[in-house]
């Protein structure tokens, strides 16, 4: 019956869809888009790294820019991975194409024209932007035929690497860099008849970052977009001026940058410990039942000794642990201490903070002693004596 059905539908049927092989031109054409990464599986400090990643490809080379993306696809992430792939590539293409992306388009619009930003973007360096038609992702098969095998190329270089494991997020973008470039390698003769028919940079490149009002409280925090950042404590009461970029935010008082954090993942509250650190220890306590405890701890293993901590100890006394803990963290590394906390919860055993501070505190250095032996001064007279 499929067999028959089939013929009919050759014979008899509608019409199909044709798909029209198109010629690119260097210089003419590049293109945008957002990929959802979590499938790689990868892990930032122990933690899961749920991530997407932007790529900005040429139609006509296939060379390619890939930025680490922690949240949505917004208009800085947006503005901040085609601009680095601009200046990384060195000159500018005639069009940039992206599919619906609500960053660049009014989607729910009478008409789908550009955001004011993403215009002023393309105005800015001097780019025609397009899209394609929705449902049509083919029209767009330049980047999206891209998207799967980047992500095959990274799976393969983390299969090669023998861990998803990274110990922070530049080390993780790092590697995405290496895998891109090699990439970047097969497409090298192809790249260079390109670049000879792109555009010039201009002279700057644009603002990459929006700025909001936000007053620290008296709880060490303030609130940015709705989410907690903390700051010294001898910040409290000031309004600061915050620019909130694609990847981090920078809160600056009366000119200066008094702050430079990661900007958060999904609304978490992102809370350093050295900020809270000298009011802890002077009330621990405050450490049992605090809103934004889970959100102090560095790393996971910090989170589990806590818990380890209160289910054996009294909470007075787990507190005054737990307090010390991070203390020595902020001397020797959080790493490391997160190390001998692995030790400790691997052994079923409690931090022996005492042992801890002897093991990890930093050492006194030695200076060694230096003998300064002065010539007497009789010793220049005989020097003087003897010129010819």
């Amino acid at each position: 019956m499929q067999r028959r059905l089939r013929a009919w539908r050759a014979l008899e049927g509608p019409e199909r869809e044709v798909y029209f092989a198109q010629v690119h031109e260097p210089g003419r054409l590049a293109l945008s888009d957002f990929t959802f990464a979590g499938e790689l599986e990868v892990r930032i400090a122990g933690e899961p790294f749920d991530h997407r990643l932007y790529q900005f490809a040429l139609a006509y080379s296939g060379w390619r820019h890939v930025a680490v993306v922690l949240g949505g696809e917004c208009f800085l992430d947006l503005s901040a991975g085609l601009q680095d792939a601009l200046w990384a590539l060195g000159g500018v293409p005639h069009e940039h194409r992206t599919d619906s992306l609500s960053a660049a388009f009014r989607n729910l619009a009478e008409r789908d024209d550009l955001t004011r930003r993403y215009e002023a973007l393309c105005i800015h360096y001097g780019m025609v932007a397009s899209r394609n038609n929705r449902g049509a992702s083919h029209e767009n098969g330049a980047i999206e035929a891209r998207q799967g095998s980047l992500k095959r190329f990274i799976e393969q270089a983390l299969l090669l690497r023998g861990s998803r494991d990274f110990e922070s997020l530049e080390d993780y973008r790092q590697f995405v860099a290496e895998v891109t470039a090699r990439a970047n390698g097969r497409v090298s003769k192809a790249l260079a008849i390109e670049r000879a028919c792109l555009r010039p940079l201009p002279a700057r490149r644009t603002g990459e970052y929006e700025e909001d009002d936000a007053r620290v409280t008296k709880f060490g925090v303030f609130t940015v977009r709705g989410v907690p950042y903390s700051v010294p404590s001898r910040l409290i009461g000031h309004r600061l001026k915050v620019r909130v970029y694609a990847d981090h935010i920078e809160a600056m008082l009366a000119g200066a940058c008094v702050l430079r954090a990661p900007r958060s993942v999904r609304g978490a509250p992102v809370i350093d410990f050295r900020h809270h650190l000298p009011a802890l220890k002077r009330k621990p306590g405050a450490l049992v039942r605090w809103r934004m405890r889970d959100a102090l701890f560095p790393r996971q293993e910090f989170r589990d000794t806590w818990q380890r901590l209160l289910d054996r100890l009294p909470e007075a006394r787990a507190a005054r642990l737990m307090v010390g803990v991070l203390e020595l963290a902020e001397s020797a590394g959080v790493v490391t201490v997160a190390g001998r906390l692995a030790e400790f919860q691997a052994a079923d055993t409690l931090p022996d903070l005492e042992q801890l501070r002897s093991e990890l505190a930093p050492r006194t250095p030695l200076q060694p002693t230096v003998h300064v032996q002065l010539p007497p001064l009789a010793a220049y007279d005989t020097l003087v004596g003897a010129r010819p």
